[in-house]
């Protein structure tokens, strides 16, 4: 392909694009699941996808413990006030006592700490008094809570403590690691190749000519990426020549599973990422009818065995890029992993403001959680939507869904907003 213009393409697509369920539909059939699976140490599996159930090896935590600091006691039933025992030992975590717990006798036992044999009962520490170094008097009445931990609390033996497809969360982690585990199978990770485009850009921290910019496209994306929990594998920064693009797209085609490019996707002169595309493998859709995100593209690359590399083609303003890699990649890179792909959640809330806008497509806008005086949650928008202002992400903790006929939405009025802020455990 010579330089100079990217070519005219022929239009095989609906003129304003596909909407956006629709383009997820066809990213989402066009892609099958991966069956590699790899086993890695516990502390590196949070946000790994498990490939096999776990089931507890053993009762966990393995013996009854006390629940409180007081005094385990051999009487199953409550108790009356002035009942004396003799005190005869004491149980910690970790140093538990060794004999069986007779009749009228009774131990100092601490929160966690294993309960002997023969013990029935936990007495509260603030409902007993010892007269003498080796009495305890029960002084108050005490409740029908025998105060004490099942040995099989956390888990039985051979109880399933994860299915098999779940995605590990700090609990799941926190609850395998009581179990005892520390090794787990799980899916293998798509590897991902990214390639930002274009004449304009300048690495942050180096001069800038004039009328160039510094390059955010990889920082936003690699970091999005990754804190989803896919790591781009591979990053390259390439100008607007054919030949050069043409090079990048083959080349990581050959060592990513997924190539994500950001820019050079539209129609313009020099965008040559989709004819580039088409000649090297195949452009199933172009242009979404999306604000921000219209020119999007989806396809495959040939791989160096023949295989279809998939390919998404974000655009290049840095807002329209993160929005479309949640929308449509990041199903995309779930489903690949071998996981059933979730959305971010959605809730109904009403407008802290009046909302003026010019009808044409659906808008996904960037707003905040506002709560007002009277603690009912609503959605806040503050400062210019446009997808080359980076700034509209910071602090936005929903996408709000805007008809594409909707010019005038006033204050309270509710609409449909999807959650930006993703789950602790």
């Amino acid at each position: 392909m010579a330089s100079g213009s990217a070519p005219a393409m022929a239009e095989p697509f609906p003129a304003e694009g596909l909407p956006l369920a629709q383009a997820r539909e066809a990213v989402l059939a066009a892609l099958s699941a991966s069956l590699l699976v790899e086993s890695v140490p516990l502390q590196e599996a949070l946000g790994r996808l498990s490939a096999a159930p776990v089931l507890a090896a053993e009762s966990v935590p393995g013996f009854r413990a006390s629940i409180l600091d007081g005094y385990a006691i051999s009487t199953p039933e409550p108790p009356a006030p002035g009942t004396r025992w003799q005190l005869v030992g004491r149980s910690a975590p970790g140093a538990p006592y060794g004999a069986e717990l007779g009749a009228g006798e009774a131990i100092r036992i601490l929160t966690g700490a294993p309960l002997p044999t023969g013990a029935q009962r936990v007495l509260p520490q603030e409902q007993v008094q010892c007269p003498t170094a080796s009495t305890l008097e029960l002084v108050e009445p005490v409740s029908d809570q025998p105060w004490i931990r099942a040995a099989d609390e956390e888990a039985s033996a051979g109880q399933q403590l994860l299915a098999a497809g779940t995605r590990l969360g700090a609990a799941e982690l926190a609850r395998l690691a009581s179990c005892g585990i520390s090794q787990l199978a799980v899916t293998v990770r798509p590897r991902l190749g990214l390639l930002i485009t274009g004449d304009e850009l300048t690495p942050p921290g180096e001069r800038r000519p004039p009328g160039a910019i510094w390059e955010s496209n990889g920082t936003l994306l690699e970091s999005l990426l990754t804190r989803l929990g896919y790591p781009v594998a591979q990053r390259r920064v390439v100008a607007d020549d054919p030949a050069a693009l043409r090079l990048a797209l083959q080349e990581l085609a050959a060592g990513s599973d997924v190539v994500v490019s950001t820019g050079g996707v539209s129609a313009g002169d020099s965008d040559w990422i989709r004819p580039l595309l088409a000649e090297l493998g195949e452009v199933a859709f172009w242009k979404l009818f999306l604000k921000p995100g219209r020119p999007f593209a989806f396809g495959s690359l040939q791989g160096p065995s023949g295989q279809a590399i998939p390919f998404f083609g974000l655009p290049g303003n840095p807002v329209a890029a993160a929005i479309t890699a949640l929308q449509l990649l990041w199903p995309a890179l779930q489903q690949l992993e071998g996981a059933k792909p979730q959305l971010l959640p959605r809730l109904q809330l009403p407008l802290a403001q009046d909302l003026r806008r010019r009808a044409g497509r659906p808008e996904l806008a960037r707003a905040r959680l506002h709560v007002d005086g009277s603690g009912a949650p609503m959605a806040w928008l503050e400062g210019s939507q446009a997808s080359s202002r980076i700034g509209s992400l910071q602090e936005a903790d929903l996408l709000l869904e805007l008809p594409a006929e909707a010019t005038q939405l006033e204050a309270g009025t509710l609409v449909w907003a999807q959650l930006l802020r993703l789950p602790i455990f």
